[in-house]
């Protein structure tokens, strides 16, 4: 009888084994697994199997662990990557949502790891957790190829780590699931709903106008955010996870599932059954992840209204996919699908609302093969078509009708100009109506301390009319593009009774604020785009039916400037911010390091 590790773990390791699919090939991605005839040997068994020394080490080190040979002999391996941490909120009971996934992956056969990843956390890490994306999905993708896995299991929703986690295991190429963390409950004060981020905004400036005071902040503060879970606003976190499910790297309906709601452990379960027939059938991200499935992200970001944010994520994302997405596919995509979510922050509900309301499968129902690719794959399914049967809407007024939408184009337009050549984008649906066609006096602000300590300066003179212009702030200025976006309307005209100015600048803004914001202007100032040449009191026209955003100086003058300008000086001078500043690219290219999107072939590692 031949030792265990030996002729017995390597017949173990075909068990199992399903139909093959194809392999898929992202920008950098690995062979997930090897096939020999018609069987699949598992990925994994490049450690376990065989008799050389390296298999005995590994075997044995496995025993170290605690583990019997029948709890992972020839059962795929499953990385559950889990971005938990006791500073980011919005995963706090991800730690439990990890057992549950386990206890789905135990349940097909399967044989779970947790890899415990880097925490984004909106709330607190500084300068932006978009500084460190590109950072989580090297360390996801490398996790996945150094390691004995066959797919993975990855657990996030926190605004910049679902496009990390993707980007990530787009690139590492094995089979893979995404659980999103799910939005918190909602909040209260007063016989009040609220909305985390979109009305924490809302009554800073009330404080700000001396119509609410200490007594009331407080309050709020302790109503705001009262549960695990991402904001409960269509803000960067729900508009990520949504794009997520409408690509099918989700189980049906898991964006929009409470966080605490006990449908959410059962999502998780779901996903950890799921991601063991995907190893075995060999399906990975690109056989999801295809051009079709972006397009269909696109529509549906649109139709909810969400986050300026996604257009840079899935201009990522999709690079990491071998697609080309660019800033005209938005606006195209825009101008044919109507917005039919009713959520805050462009609306009256929130993601509680909305998933009783039926969620994103009954919104993706009514969008229908007028909008969406239907016959493509997804993780669960053979298609989308089939994913969407039966799907319903219960509430009319969360998710509205084709016939009586929100409003009837996407609630995103890109703009050029001699101010953006590169584009800029604006969220006009969160906008005042009056100030989509306008031109006022500009008031530039170098940096966002500066702005901050001089907003209120009333020698500025700031109308309602004038231009509020910031600069240094994009994704090497920033650094890391902070969301800055959502400049402070100066204190003395918020007591006007003042809700909207134009807004520009080179900055993100977080998915639960709102105004006449023009963001992502590209090149940024810090490269010397022209935002790096308009001074105080040059008119800006900012025109969002043409798309259009223009500084009216002349050439002549703007060439003068530009020659007079300086760029700043580096940063950084070591560690992971040197290594930034050389290799991130611009926002309408997603902002992604220069060596990670690009293609090219990655070795898997040497294992014997």
């Amino acid at each position: 009888m031949p030792a265990r590790g030996q002729g017995a773990e390597r017949a173990a390791a075909r068990r199992g084994a399903g139909p093959g699919g194809r392999h898929g090939r992202g920008v950098g991605s690995a062979v997930s697994d090897v096939e020999e005839g018609s069987e699949r040997v598992l990925r994994s068994g490049r450690w376990f199997d065989g008799d050389g020394v390296r298999s005995f080490s590994h075997r044995a080190r496995t025993r170290q662990l605690g583990f019997l040979p029948e709890e992972h002999a020839g059962k795929p391996v499953i990385a559950v990557v889990n971005t938990w941490s006791d500073i980011n909120p919005c995963h706090q009971h991800l730690r439990e949502r990890a057992e549950a996934v386990k206890r789905g992956v135990w349940q097909a056969g399967g044989f779970p790891l947790e890899f415990p990843v880097a925490t984004l956390s909106e709330t607190f890490q500084k300068p932006t957790p978009m500084l460190y994306r590109n950072l989580l999905a090297m360390e996801t993708e490398e996790l996945l190829r150094s390691y004995p896995v066959d797919g993975a299991v990855l657990l996030g929703g926190c605004d910049k780590t679902t496009p990390a986690l993707l980007m990530g295991a787009a690139s590492a190429g094995l089979p893979a699931i995404f659980v999103p963390a799910g939005p918190m409950l909602r909040g209260h004060w007063r016989g009040q709903t609220l909305g985390s981020g979109t009305d924490m905004w809302k009554y800073w400036d009330e404080k700000r106008a001396g119509r609410i005071g200490e007594r009331e902040i407080s309050e709020l503060e302790a109503g705001l955010a009262r549960s695990p879970g991402t904001c409960m606003t269509m803000g960067t976190a729900s508009t990520m996870t949504s794009a997520a499910e409408a690509l099918g790297i989700t189980m049906p309906g898991a964006a929009a599932i409470p966080a605490v709601d006990s449908a959410h452990s059962r999502m998780a379960a779901a996903a950890g059954l799921r991601v063991v027939e995907l190893v075995r059938t060999g399906t990975t991200p690109a056989d999801i992840l295809t051009r079709d499935a972006f397009e269909d992200a696109i529509t549906t970001v649109l139709a909810l209204g969400g986050s300026t944010n996604a257009v840079i994520h899935l201009i990522a994302m999709a690079g990491r996919c071998g697609i080309t997405l660019t800033l005209e596919d938005f606006d195209r995509i825009a101008r044919t699908v109507p917005v039919l979510a009713d959520i805050r922050p462009g609306g009256r509900f929130l993601m509680e609302d909305f998933y009783y309301a039926g969620g994103l499968p009954g919104l993706l129902a009514r969008l229908g093969d007028t909008h969406l690719h239907l016959d493509r794959p997804t993780v669960a399914c053979r298609s989308l078509r089939e994913q969407l049967a039966g799907a319903l809407v219960h509430d009319d007024e969360v998710i509205r009708p084709l016939q009586r939408p929100v409003a009837e184009q996407g609630g995103l337009a890109v703009l050029r100009g001699n101010l953006a050549p590169d584009g800029a984008v604006i969220k006009h649906i969160s906008a005042e109506p009056h100030l989509l066609q306008h031109t006022g006096r500009a008031v530039v602000f170098d940096d966002y301390p500066s702005m901050q300590q001089r907003i209120n300066d009333p020698d500025l003179a700031i109308t309602p009319d004038d231009v509020l212009v910031l600069r240094g702030s994009g994704p090497l200025g920033g650094p890391g593009m902070p969301e800055y976006g959502m400049l402070p309307i100066p204190d003395y005209l918020l007591k006007q009774g003042v809700t909207d100015m134009v807004r520009l600048s080179d900055a993100r803004m977080s998915g639960t604020s709102y105004g006449a914001c023009v963001l992502h202007i590209a090149p940024e100032s810090h490269v010397g785009g022209p935002l790096a040449l308009v001074n105080t009191g040059d008119t800006i026209t900012l025109d969002v039916p043409a798309r259009r955003l223009h500084l009216n100086v002349p050439d002549a003058e703007l060439h003068r400037r530009r020659q007079a300008w300086q760029p700043p000086p580096p940063r950084y001078e070591r560690g992971f911010g040197a290594l930034y500043e050389e290799h991130i690219t611009q926002a309408d290219t997603g902002c992604d390091f220069t060596f990670l999107s690009r293609p090219g072939h990655v070795p898997e590692p040497h294992t014997s």
